[in-house]
């Protein structure tokens, strides 16, 4: 399938997905978004590609939504487009997402940002929500996924002054895994991934399911299902090879299996 706004490569079981919207810094339309869900959907389902990474470019990973697009709807126009329900499928996508971003993270562009499972950020990352400033709020998960991440009280500040702050000042408050100088943003990640890449993929899958499950149940409920996960996992061709490959101490050959 040919994309208008993303482009698609793939490099030692990596997907690659880069923005592409570069004259107006990655502006989120309802296209982007589209393609954008519909080629982690496809990767996913890929079985030759085991890591994503989601970037944009050094200038911006994405300032935020296209105005363009919004500015004359009405609400009720917004609501039957149900939008914002293309987003939700982002969080189904079981194999890791790698942000590598740069340059402006604003509105839309941090809210995909905090989609990602890991983030790399360049030290000219500027990351808000100021979509106050608009005389509106986040619709895609801001005000939800930056207070599990920084706390109610940095993310009202943030949310209600919708003044950004710097890659250092995020990496303080979790919301990035690394800050790197720009000329090196994208290559962390890729390092990055390509390490993930070479771990048995249904360990990895299983894994992040988990991570995640523990901010929807409660500690034994969590203990339980991470028990379970791991019960499973022994039953995988994966978990033979990594043993056997311990006892006769060689580099593992992972299938997904």
């Amino acid at each position: 399938m040919a994309y208008e706004y993303i482009s698609v490569a793939c490099e030692d079981g990596v997907g690659i997905i880069t923005l592409n919207r570069p004259k107006i810094l990655n502006a989120l339309n309802l296209q982007l978004i589209d393609e954008l869900v519909d080629q982690l959907e496809q990767m996913d389902r890929d079985p030759d590609i085991r890591v994503i990474i989601l970037t944009g470019n050094a200038r911006a990973f994405a300032a935020g939504a296209d105005i363009n697009e919004m500015a004359e709807a009405s609400a009720i126009d917004i609501m039957k487009r149900n939008q914002f329900a293309v987003w939700d499928r982002i969080s189904l996508i079981s194999k890791p997402i790698i942000g590598a971003v740069s340059g402006f993270v604003l509105g839309g562009g941090c809210e995909l940002m905090m989609n990602c499972d890991i983030v790399i950020a360049s030290e000219t990352a500027v990351i808000g929500q100021p979509e106050i400033k608009l005389g509106v709020m986040p619709g895609a998960g801001g005000t939800q996924r930056l207070t599990r991440v920084v706390g109610e009280r940095k993310a009202l500040e943030m949310l209600l002054t919708g003044e950004p702050i710097s890659a250092k000042e995020a990496l303080k408050y979790g919301l990035v895994n690394r800050v790197v100088p720009v000329e090196a943003y994208y290559q962390e990640a890729l390092k990055l991934a390509k390490q993930i890449a070479q771990q048995p993929p249904l360990a990895v899958q299983v894994i992040k399911k988990a991570v995640y499950k523990a901010g929807d149940l409660a500690l034994q409920e969590g203990m339980d299902y991470e028990r379970n996960s791991f019960y499973l996992l022994l039953a995988s061709e994966d978990r033979k090879e990594g043993m056997q490959a311990f006892l006769e101490k060689r580099k593992p050959r992972f299938t997904g299996h």
